[in-house]
């Protein structure tokens, strides 16, 4: 049997690539890392691979892919998950998983594995899009077969295990959290956060907690900054005036907005599987993206076009969290998102100040705002006539003053 690993070198990958092989009958084993923006997460993974019993290792760098097919798609739709996860872990799974049904493919693979938890959001992810893509696939998902829960109740297990195997991994038993990195943010959670009253902002405890990519705001600098972004069709083209690939954005934003502590998230999210969890965020490059697309939307969408997207929000982030990335009816809304990003560009400036974003400029060639119908001040276009108000606010009045005539008797 051949099989490919979704592969990371950490403690619970280097088990799963031992523990599936001697499990399947001395199945060949084909480790598959994507590096998505782990950065050093990646060093040694080859050999670490080799070592615990791979046939083969891709380490594939997707992050181009990533940042153009995945991250840009998800921010021309707004998505924002519960109002407050930029659905950074989300957005990952399905192009991992769509990189992992390629190379089975072309290793004339039996089946995927993974080794996400049966109470998580990523096995959903995982298998979703393979069923999408690759349904003749089998799926091996460890934490789901009791063989495996009972051999590892715990991470000890883990590394009792390694050290006797000779798998080369660094770990302890008392890790304070979970984290997961990628170029869009990185998440933590477990640990201490499940204890949802432990403050994650607090200086004092986590100056070496959850300041991967970004500062806590009390060590932002004192002194605000100023960014400039250009969008072209509902996507970010340069910075500073500086044409940019989406992937160069990213990485220049996360640089900038990091140092000022911006995209920070602590909450408590419903996950697929029907449990709540708390998590920690980091998304510096993508908060300020979003919030300036937004800004660059309020001056050149239509306002039935803004209001229609807006209400499909909430749907759009739900089929990226859950894992539906290559449903039909995710594409269809795709369809839709693009159609109302086409006159989406221009110029935003933002000031970045102490975890803040703030708009402080937008212009564009295609603006729908016009100062001389909106002005307050007499209309040199005359193009809004100010009687014409009456009838509308009438017309509009009609069913109000007809339902208070009828159930006004009744009361």
């Amino acid at each position: 049997m051949k099989i490919v690993l979704a592969y990371s070198g950490g403690l619970d990958t280097s088990v799963l690539l031992s523990w599936i092989k001697e499990t399947y009958g001395n199945a060949e084993m084909i480790a598959f890392c994507a590096n998505i923006g782990q950065e050093d997460e990646l060093k040694g993974l080859h050999a670490k691979a080799k070592k615990t019993g791979a046939s083969k290792v891709y380490i594939d760098d997707l992050q181009a892919e990533f940042a153009s097919d995945f991250i840009y798609p998800m921010l021309r739709a707004g998505a924002i998950y519960e109002g407050q996860y930029f659905l950074g872990t989300s957005i990952a799974r399905p192009l991992i998983a769509k990189r992992m049904v390629e190379i089975a493919r072309a290793e004339k693979a039996d089946a995927i594995a993974h080794g996400a938890t049966g109470k998580g959001n990523d096995q959903v992810r995982f298998e979703l899009t393979a069923a999408a893509l690759a349904p003749e696939l089998q799926t091996i998902a460890p934490w789901r077969d009791e063989r495996y829960r009972k051999d590892f109740p715990g991470r000890q297990q883990m590394i009792d295990y390694c050290a006797a195997k000779g798998i080369p991994v660094q770990a302890s038993a008392k890790k304070p959290y979970s984290m997961d990195r990628n170029l869009l943010h990185i998440s933590y959670e477990a640990g201490i956060l499940e204890d949802p009253w432990y403050d994650s902002f607090d200086p004092a405890k986590n100056r070496d907690y959850f300041t991967t990519l970004s500062v806590l705001p009390e060590d932002a600098p004192d002194k605000a900054e100023q960014v400039t972004l250009e969008f072209v069709q509902g996507n970010c083209v340069a910075v500073n005036g500086k044409s940019m690939t989406p992937l160069q954005v990213m990485k220049t934003l996360n640089k900038i907005g990091g140092k000022h502590g911006v995209g920070r998230v602590d909450m408590v999210e419903n996950r697929f599987v029907g449990m709540k969890s708390r998590g920690v965020y980091e998304t510096p490059g993508g908060s300020i993206l979003h919030y300036a697309h937004r800004q660059m939307e309020s001056l050149t969408m239509d306002r039935e076009v803004m209001h229609l997207r807006d209400s499909l929000i909430p749907k759009y982030a739900e089929l990226v969290y859950y894992g539906f990335w290559f449903a039909p009816e995710r594409l269809a809304l795709q369809a839709l998102v693009e159609e109302s990003q086409k006159h989406v560009s221009g110029t935003v400036r933002v000031k970045l100040y102490k975890g803040g974003i703030y708009v402080t400029g937008r212009k564009s060639p295609v603006s729908l705002y016009n100062p001389h119908i909106a002005t307050m001040e007499a209309d040199p276009t005359k193009a809004y006539n100010q009687d014409d108000a009456t009838g509308f606010i009438r017309l509009n009045g009609l069913r109000l003053k007809v339902a208070a005539a009828v159930h006004g008797k009744n009361k």
